[in-house]
Formats: C-alpha cells, structure tokens, sequence
C-alpha cells in the first residue's frame, strides 16, 4: 500500500487510536450496507434514509434521491463488469451506505472506507495502537479495501467525509455536491464531482435575476455549507456583476423551531418589492417554504428562483404547486437515462436480493406491507404479493441525478483503465502494482479523463475537480386546460452564457408580463435617479423640471439659454423667435395711426407750403412751423421703424429717429413759447424788443437744442454699433413650451426711454412756460393752444411710463411695449398736430374769407406791445 509521506505522518499516527474506536462503532452501524464482491472496490454514500427526528438517526426512505441513486450505482458497476473492452479481467466491487441525510452519521458509516487502512497501519504500529484498557485490539477479517468512494449527496456531508478520505489518499467523486467551498484544491484535494460548483450554478442564477429584469431580491439559505456557500456565491456574484441588490439573506436554522418558518416569511415581507426569492436549500425546508408562504395567504406574491436541490422534483411542492407556480428552477443538464428505467422497472423482490433497502422501498412505493417486514401493521394495509411491477402499479420518473451517479461510477472506471493499462500493460486482471493501489496515482488519472458520460455529454474536470457548468432552466407552470400540461417545462439552458426562452415564461396574473422584483420602478422619461444612501438599486424618480433635461439616469442639466427641453424633458430644442410683424395685432392699432397722423401731417404742410404767404401761414411763424411739422411727421415714421424686423440698419433708425422727432417737436414749442413770453415780458419793462426773436434767431435756437440729441445719439452709434439680438430671458417664461427668444434691437428698456429722455426734459421745460405764458393777450393766440398741447402731452406721457415698465415681466412684453411707446408718440404727436395746425388748415382751406390781414390793431397793444420782427405778423385774424 502507498502509504502517506512522512509529512503527514504524525498526525495520522496520533489519529489512530481514536479513529479506530470510532470505526468500530461505524463498523457496527455498517452492518446495513450492500455489498458486492470484486477484484477492486467502489465505496458508495447515498441518503437512502431522510434526517430521523427525536434522537433517531434515520427517518423516512428517500426513494428517489436514495434508492434511485443507489440503484443507479449497482446498475453503472454491473455495465461496468459486463464491458470487455473497460477493465478487462477486473471485476469492480462496492461497500454502498446510508448516510440518513446527516453530516455526522455518514462521518462514522465513511470510516468503514478506511478500516482495512488503519488496520493495516496499526499491524505495522501494534504497540502504538491499544484499546481502553491496555488490550490489544482484536483481529477480525480483514475488510475490503476501497480505492475511491462515490458521493456524498449533500455538500455538508461530502466535505465532513472529504476531511477523513483525503488523510489515507482517498480518491472521492460526487454527484450532487455542488458547495463552491468544495473547489478549494488546497482542503479538499482528493474531492472531484461530475457536477459543477454553486458558483456556477450562482453566476447562472445572477444571469436569470438580470435576464428578468429584477434588480432587487432576497436569499433564503439552509444552514449549512451548502446553502450559506451558495448563497454567499450569488450574492458575490451579484455584487460584481452589478445591478442586483440583496434585499435579504436570511438563513434556515438547521434544527428550525416551531413557527420559525412563519417568521421567515414575515421577515420577508419586511420589504415586500423584493418578490424574488432565492433560494439555496435542502427539500424539506423548501417544502415549509412554501407552507408558511400558503398560510400567510401570500401565494401568487413571491417569486422562486430555485438552486438545483430543488431542480425539477416533485417531492418539495408535492399538495403546494398552487404556491410553486412560476418558480424558475436551475438543474445541471441532464438526460433520463433509458437503461436504467429498463433495468430498474424490472427490478423485483426475487431479482434484487443485493440491496438491503429494496423491500422497504418495495413497501413505500406500492403502500403495501410485506409479512416478513418484520413491522406490525393495521389489519387494513394491503399486503405486498411480490408480484407488483414499477411503473406498472405506481408511478415512476427517473431522479434528477442518476446521471451523474454513472458519470461518477464510469469516471472511476476509466482512471482505473488508464491505470491498469500503464501498471500492467498487456495483462488481463490486476497484476502486483495494482493490487495496492496508490490514491495519490489514481487521482492523477481521475483528473485527466475525458469521455462522453451516460447522457452523451462530456465528462471530464478542471484543475480543481469540477466540472464544467451546464444547466437546464425549469419553470413550474399551472395547467392550462387544453394549452398545456403544466407542471416543469424546459425554459432554457446555461453552459457559461443564459439561453433563456423569454417566451416560454408564464406567471400568475397576466401570463406573459414578466412580474416585477424591483426596489424602485424605472423613472420615466424626463426623470432622474435619485440613489437611496447605502442601497444603490433603490432610488427616487426626480423630474427634470422647468429648463432641466435628462442628461443621463442620473443627472439633469439646464438647456443652454437659447434651447428649451422637449416636452418629455428628455432633449433640448431651439427656443422659438418671435417679433412684432406687419400682421400682428399688436401692430394694426400704431400703424393706422402713424398712417393717418402721416397723412394728416403731409395734409397740413402741403396746404401750408402753398398758402405759404397768407396771413395764417405768416402768423403762425413759418419757419418754425414747418421745423415742427417735419418732428411731428418723424415721430409718426417712427412707428413703422419700430414694427419692422430688427437689423443693423433699422436698429440704428431707432437709435437715431426715435428721439429726434420729439426732440425736434418740442424744440420748436419751446424756442416758440420761450419767445412769446419773452416778448410780453420785456414789453412789460420797455419798448426795445428782446434780441434773438428773428426767425433766423428761433431756427439756430432750435437746431441748436435739437443737436444735443443728434450729437448724443451719433455718440452712441459710434461707441456701440447698432445690431439686433434674440433676447431669450425676455420671454423665457415658468412654463418652458412658452418660452419665445425676441428678436430686436441691442436698446434696453433704459437705454430706449435715455433716447426720450432729453425730448421729456425739453417737454417739460416748454410746458413751464406755457403755463408762464398763460396771460398772454387773447390777440397772440399762439400761447393758449401750446399749453393745451403740453398739458395734454404730459398726461400721455404720465400715463405711459406705468404702462411700459409694468408690463416687463409680462410674457406680451415686447408686444405691448412696442404698442404702448408707438401709440403714446403718435398721440403726443396728434396733440400737436390737430391743436395747432388743424385748425388753421380748416380755415385755410374752409373759409379763406377769413385768411386776411385785419387792419384795425387795439391800441393798448399797439402801445404796450413792440412792433414784431419784420415779415412776420403777430396777430392773425380772427
């Protein structure tokens, strides 16, 4: 026998003497065991028996995950023994137990592996070895020595009976363990499955999660290596893909008090959006699972998302499949092995003597009691006749892992094969070098097989003596009448990338609509993710309000200042430019009066050009009435300079035409005002006139105040070239969609009344010496309709300041402004006009007869009054 190097040699020795206490015990628990004869022997561990309750070991017959498999195993050897061309002349034996579904009773049936090794380690130690009391230990028969054990099942006891099978260089393949813990070549070094690890099984589950669209569930775990490996493989998993958050992980205890799974769902429900559940966990608390979910009247609200130990069983929600339905369960690929139904359907009493469960398995399968039981029965129970026939007088469907139970049986076959082929080349049967067969050895050979197992898919292993990861995707449907059997339906495959058939899904409610396990429903269009602190699955939808659009999930950003956001806040788009048009509304009120006040003004020049020297024309002061004619004319102009669409030349109109025809108007009221009350009051003092009241003198005072304006505003153009801007805050409104960017001129609202500011200044000078001049003799009737003209124009303008800059925050700003300023000209303008001129043009042109020079002259005047400037009259006629 190869023996252990001398590294391991003093813990082994010193594990000797209670190890063999301990097989002495398992040796005895063993007597329940099958045994068959053969050149090389197979250990086999199978949970034939459930947990027992009350201190019992063993509980009720496992007949699919325990006696499937084991028949499973004697099936595989005998193919095995049968085939010529795998170990020939070698007959394969097996030593197969019952571990009872617990982690400690298959730690002492396991050590019955080792009991032809530690007694052949203590034949060459005796004096090492002693039982209590200083005997020595009793010789006995020596047991058959195991060259490799297939199993275990559950992962908790495949790694309690690794840690003893690796210290004696134990060869060991499971079929079902699937903890990822058990990769760790470092511990488990002589561990090898024919399934793959959790953590594929996890990366597989994380792929379903992700494929669903669910970025929120909780994990339910058996205690246990291996539901708390898988689960802490998903959740890692999970944690590196990204986008899956654990709501939960909550862990089964392994001996669950009463009411413990009631307080699991409850726990649950804590955070009721989590309504996937996944789960890594052993049948019977999958079964209380679904129980406790049923009493809480909560079936339909979870979602199950099951690891392969529930797989496609029907045990677990055998009376439950109300609460099962939709559950989408992961199993490693596997196809039902048509042999073995053939050899075990015809599997009787008579025929299968070899294992020792089968009579109890006899009992449970057809519910009948056989007589030589040895169990006292009630009267009523059918008895068993012998002549019953599997699948025939019960139901039958192969288990889920007698694949891979061959896979196991034939892996160790062909390491052996490949073995005896290099110890014993062109020998039929073992030859010296293979009867002590070296662990160490075989397990190089386990590792590098390679062949195409029971179910036609590759069987081989990695570095670490997993397999590769292949799945079949399950979903527990309802029936659906005549659509449908129901029950588990095949929904896709995993072998490193998910193939899932999204199609093929049905749930509760609406069949088709993939139901939600989301801690927060998507934002919507034009909203962003507002992450909970600690969660990052979780957040609260914003939205992107007023001028902010979706830049991202995450962010919103403004729209720059000539943008607004689409309607779904989602983009932004080009703020709309409007202006005062030709066909505006807005526009019809100042155009047809600057149109008539244009046409009146060229009415009244005209008449006056050609009645030029009649005494109405004459007393009026010509040259200053036509000065003041052209500033009333231009200050109707400019009505049509503000309504046309801005550019460099209509801006600088604006600029310069906007002051100047009230500047020119109230240039000449005031020189005429100013030498009107002048006159009377040198007249008061003296008979010399005043100096500068020739016409010549009342022009250059007129152009000379009116440059003021002019030299100003050639300043302006000078210092800041005129051009139009779209002004986007003007009309940049609480509602974005009525957001409109102005197209006009670069004038302030400041900067535009400045243009006017003079024109007030000299308005109001004027209407000073109107009201100065009000006493003027009735005779100059000059005087009074000037005052009229500028008390009335003052009460426009009065009225026009609060309109204009009340109306500045208005969304009809650049409307009512234009209409208010345009309007209020023309008024003071129609003021002017029609006080004035009107009437000497009615006379003029109505009654002529009155258009004559009158002659007598009052006397009182004649003496009070200085002789006006020569050709110009000072009284016109009445």
């Amino acid at each position: 026998m190869a023996r252990p190097g001398s590294a391991r040699e003093p813990p082994l020795l010193a594990l000797l003497p209670p190890l063999l206490v301990l097989v002495q015990a398992g040796a005895a628990g063993a007597a329940g065991s099958v045994r068959l004869a053969g050149g090389l022997t197979l250990g086999g561990l199978f949970p034939v028996h459930a947990r027992g309750a009350a201190g019992r070991a063993c509980g009720q017959l496992k007949k699919e995950q325990g006696v499937h498999r084991l028949e499973a195993m004697l099936y595989a050897l005998d193919r095995v023994n049968a085939d010529p061309e795998l170990l020939p002349g070698v007959r394969l034996g097996a030593r197969l137990l019952d571990t009872c579904s617990r982690d400690t009773y298959a730690l002492e049936q396991a050590l019955t592996f080792v009991q032809a090794l530690i007694q052949g380690r203590g034949d060459g130690d005796e004096g090492a070895v002693r039982c209590p009391g200083g005997v020595p230990p009793l010789r006995a028969a020596p047991p058959e020595r195991v060259v490799a054990v297939v199993g275990a099942s559950a992962s908790s006891v495949s790694i309690m009976v690794a840690n003893v099978l690796r210290l004696f260089a134990i060869p060991q393949i499971s079929y079902a363990s699937t903890a990822p813990e058990l990769s760790d070549s470092t511990r488990y070094d002589f561990f090898s499955r024919v399934v793959p690890p959790d953590s594929y099984q996890a990366q597989a589950m994380v792929d379903i999660v992700r494929a669903l669209g669910w970025n929120y569930v909780s994990t339910l775990a058996s205690e246990g290596n291996y539901g708390e490996s898988g689960v802490e493989a998903f959740v890692q998993i999970s944690r590196e893909a990204g986008g899956v958050c654990i709501a939960q992980s909550i862990k089964i205890p392994r001996e669950p008090k009463p009411g413990e799974f009631n307080k699991v769902i409850k726990r649950l429900m804590e955070t009721p959006n989590a309504r996937g559940i996944i789960i890594f966990a052993n049948e019977d608390d999958i079964r209380r699972v679904l129980e406790a979910a049923r009493q809480a009247n909560l079936t339909g609200h979870f979602l199950w998302v099951g690891s392969d130990s529930w797989g496609a069983k029907t045990s677990p929600i055998l009376n439950l499949e109300d609460v099962a339905v939709g559950a989408i369960t992961i199993l490693p690929k596997r196809a039902s092995i048509d042999g073995f139904d053939q050899y075990f359907m015809t599997r009787s009493l008579e025929n299968n003597r070899r294992n020792i469960w089968f009579a109890e398995f006899w009992e449970e399968n057809f519910n009948c009691k056989l007589i030589s039981s040895g169990t006292q029965s009630d009267d009523s129970a059918r008895k068993c006749t012998g002549e019953e026939r599997i699948g025939r007088d019960s139901t039958y469907e192969q288990e889920g892992k007698v694949q891979f139970v061959i896979d196991a049986v034939y892996a160790i076959a062909h390491a052996l094969h490949s073995m005896h082929q290099a110890l014993c080349p062109g020998l039929t049967g073992l030859c010296p070098a293979m009867e002590t067969t070296d662990g160490r050895m075989l397990l190089q050979y386990i590792r590098a097989v390679r062949f195409n197992g029971s179910a036609g898919t590759p069987v081989m292993f990695n570095e670490n003596g997993d397999a590769p990861g292949r799945y079949d995707i399950f979903q527990y449907q309802a029936a659906n009448g005549s659509a449908g059997s129901g029950g588990y339906q095949a929904v896709g495959q995993w072998a490193e990338t998910l193939r899932l058939d999204v199609e093929a899904l049905q749930w509760s409610g609406d069949p088709r609509e993939v139901p939600a396990s989301q801690c927060s429903l998507p934002c919507g269009p034009g909203e962003r993710k507002k992450m909970v602190k600690g969660v990052p699955c979780c957040w609260h939808c914003e939205a992107c309000d007023g001028y902010r659009f979706q830049v991202d999930e995450f962010t919103c950003e403004a729209c720059p200042g000539d943008m607004r956001p689409t309607r779904n806040h989602t983009g932004c788009r080009p703020t709309p430019v409007v202006r005062l048009t030709w066909s505006s509304p807005w526009a019809a009120p100042p155009l047809l009066l600057a149109v008539l006040g244009s046409m009146a003004t060229t009415t009244v020049v005209a008449t006056f050009v050609r009645h030029n020297d009649t005494p109405i024309v004459r007393a009026s002061g010509r040259e200053l009435s036509y000065v003041l004619l052209t500033g009333i004319f231009l200050i109707y102009a400019i009505t049509f300079l503000m309504v046309a669409e801005p550019g460099a030349a209509v801006c600088a109109g604006r600029r310069l035409f906007l002051g100047l025809g009230t500047t020119l108007s109230y240039s000449a009221l005031l020189t005429k005002t100013n030498r009107i009350y002048r006159i009377f009051e040198q007249g008061k003092r003296s008979v010399t006139p005043p100096p500068f009241i020739s016409p010549t003198s009342q022009l250059v005072i007129t152009f000379s105040l009116t440059s003021v304006q002019v030299v100003g505003v050639m300043a302006w153009l000078g210092a800041q070239p005129p051009h139009s801007v779209i002004d986007y805050e003007e009309q940049r409104t609480v509602d974005p969609e009525q957001a409109r960017g102005v197209l006009k001129c670069d004038m302030s609202d400041l900067s535009l009344i400045g243009c006017l500011g003079y024109s007030l200044l000299l308005m109001v000078t004027c209407t000073v010496y109107a009201i100065k001049a009000r006493g003027v003799p009735e005779t100059f009737n000059e005087a009074k309709p000037i005052g009229f003209t500028m008390y009335t124009t003052c009460i426009i303008w009065l009225a026009f300041v609060p309109i204009f800059f009340g109306t500045a925050q208005s969304a009809e700003k650049i409307y009512i402004q234009t209409t208010t300023l345009t309007v209020s000209l023309s008024l003071s303008a129609s003021v002017s006009l029609g006080m004035l001129y009107v009437p000497k043009t009615y006379v003029i042109l109505f009654h002529p007869e009155q258009n004559v020079q009158k002659r007598k002259r009052s006397l009182k005047a004649t003496s009070t009054v200085a002789a006006p400037p020569k050709g110009e009259d000072t009284e016109a006629p009445k």
